[in-house]
């Protein structure tokens, strides 16, 4: 239990006027609601939506469920790979999508950024206002909410760090013992002494604690009040490159040599100091549905364009990865950031569809016989959707600058972070079981070394959980004997327990895989 009540800071409050809206299902508005999701397997159907505008009126349909016996859960955007927010047994969802303003808040001199606002928004209003930014990711759809609680990362985290390693402070609204719904804000500052549910939100996972209703943002070791110090400028220009192979142009040796390569490249080049810290790529390997489609696999790359020599290393880079497998590089001319990161999210404005995703980060690159399985499984023609893919995505950099008990966060010697996902138009429970067990195989596969899944050694490093995924839990598909939490928090999980106990005593904000208080924690979670 909390000493004393502490005394949130309230600012934007009295100009916000929208909500609180409760939307039961004979309300009009109730179907648009349950389709404001990007994952088609989940349809999330409670009693009522609550949309809301402030921290207060959160506080007040936390404390009504509680009191009513009502199991409740938040919805920032919509983007969980997992049925989280919408489980048949949820009573309330507070949508948090309303609750989205970005500004510079002078009383605590730093950027608030409330959970509903997406990413793109606060990489706009940001950089427009201030000139700085955040290392967020390249989904501009992804809201605030989920993104940063998971510690976030993009582009830019290879020279900047984490999402994380900027949070100055955050606001959520708690359930005491008594079942009192109150607000609370958790700083940096270790003297906090609300210190340790500031630490947990960077990293431990959305819908684990409370609900957040604003975060702020400022560089730990920024000084002064002027908001253009405060956080990190992005590049003013940035430049991208790339490298298209169709799969009849991919032989099995071929493949192996661009998977070595690119691996190898980031042994080399992800400690702090690399001369290519700037440097983010993105390996994408789609299924072999047609090996003539062009583009089937896909390098990408950006670096910062106002570092001296820009295209020539963007150009060694691309080369060293590719080897001999071939391929031309295609070097971009420079765009200004913001224009560049627009086109970037572009093509996820209409998301849709059905799909399971898997993830893993990786300390070395893959062995060999990950290379062959990875192979063997994408030129495997089913399911036939062109959505099934293994993703590669640059880390390391200034991520690894920060000790793994710090925060949340414990990967912080990694190289590369992994996305396995499969996506599908077939609306059937047939097309569903197939596209699910292709990709459960798949990641199996991988790790049938360690069990089924990607338990932390000199290889892998674990999962991500802002990519949370149930079978992690589940003894048909893990059976390394190291139960789920390890795979995401590590070390870090004892102390996420701790503070679960302190201030979600009643297990208010749970899930599949949310941290367990201690007492209640099986072997397996």
């Amino acid at each position: 239990m909390v000493s004393r009540r502490p005394s949130p800071s309230r600012a934007g409050e009295t100009r916000r006027r929208f909500g609180p809206v409760v939307v039961p299902p004979e309300d009009p508005r109730y179907a648009d609601l349950v389709l404001r999701r990007t994952n088609d397997r989940f349809r999330p159907e409670p009693g009522s939506f609550h949309v809301v505008g402030s921290s207060r009126q959160v506080e007040r349909a936390v404390g009504e469920a509680v009191r009513a016996g009502k199991r409740v859960t938040v919805r920032s955007g919509g983007h969980c790979y997992e049925n989280f927010v919408g489980a048949p047994s949820v009573d309330v969802v507070i949508d948090m999508a309303e609750l989205n303003a970005v500004y510079f808040d002078p009383t605590r001199s730093a950027f608030a950024v409330e959970p509903g606002a997406t990413l793109m928004k606060v990489f706009q209003t940001l950089y427009l206002g201030w000139g700085v930014t955040i290392p967020g990711g390249q989904c501009g759809t992804v809201a605030a909410g989920g993104h940063i609680q998971g510690g976030g990362y993009g582009p830019l985290s290879r020279s900047q760090g984490s999402v994380v390693d900027y949070l100055h402070a955050v606001e959520v609204v708690v359930v005491d013992r008594r079942g009192r719904a109150h607000t609370v804000v958790a700083t940096r500052d270790p003297r906090d002494p609300w210190h340790d549910l500031w630490w947990a939100h960077t990293g431990g996972g959305g819908g684990n604690f409370g609900v957040v209703t604003r975060y702020w943002f400022r560089a730990p070791d920024a000084r002064g009040t002027d908001p253009t110090r405060l956080l990190p400028a992005p590049p003013a220009r940035v430049r991208g490159g790339a490298l298209l192979w169709r799969w009849r142009d991919m032989p099995r040796e071929s493949f192996r040599k661009l998977l070595r390569n690119h691996g190898e490249w980031h042994e080399r080049h992800s400690a702090p100091d690399s001369p290519y810290a700037d440097l983010f790529a993105s390996l994408q390997a789609g299924t072999r549905t047609d090996e003539n489609a062009p583009g089937s696999i896909v390098l990408a790359c950006q670096v910062d364009d106002t570092k001296p020599g820009s295209a020539q290393r963007l150009r060694d880079a691309l080369i060293a990865i590719s080897g001999d497998v071939g391929g031309t590089p295609l070097i971009s001319e420079p765009e200004p950031w913001l224009t560049a990161t627009r086109r970037g999210v572009r093509f996820t404005s209409e998301e849709a569809g059905r799909y399971k995703g898997k993830a893993a980060y990786l300390r070395r690159r893959f062995t060999d016989a990950q290379i062959e399985t990875a192979y063997a499984r994408l030129i495997d023609p089913e399911p036939r959707s062109a959505g099934a893919l293994l993703w590669l995505l640059s880390y390391g950099g200034a991520v690894n600058a920060v000790p793994p008990a710090a925060t949340a966060v414990p990967q912080r010697d990694s190289i590369l972070k992994v996305i396995y996902l499969n996506s599908w138009t077939g609306t059937t429970e047939a097309d569903e079981a197939a596209n699910l067990a292709w990709i459960r195989r798949f990641y199996r596969e991988m790790y049938a070394d360690t069990g089924g899944v990607p338990v932390p050694n000199e290889v892998n490093d674990g999962s991500y959980v802002n990519y949370p995924d149930i079978d992690l839990a589940d003894p048909e598909w893990n059976t390394s004997g190291v139960p789920w939490h390890a795979l995401y928090y590590k070390d870090n999980y004892e102390r996420l327990q701790r503070v679960k106990a302190r201030w979600d005593p009643r297990n208010v904000f749970h899930h599949a895989l949310s941290v367990r208080p201690p007492r209640s924690d099986p072997e397996r979670g």
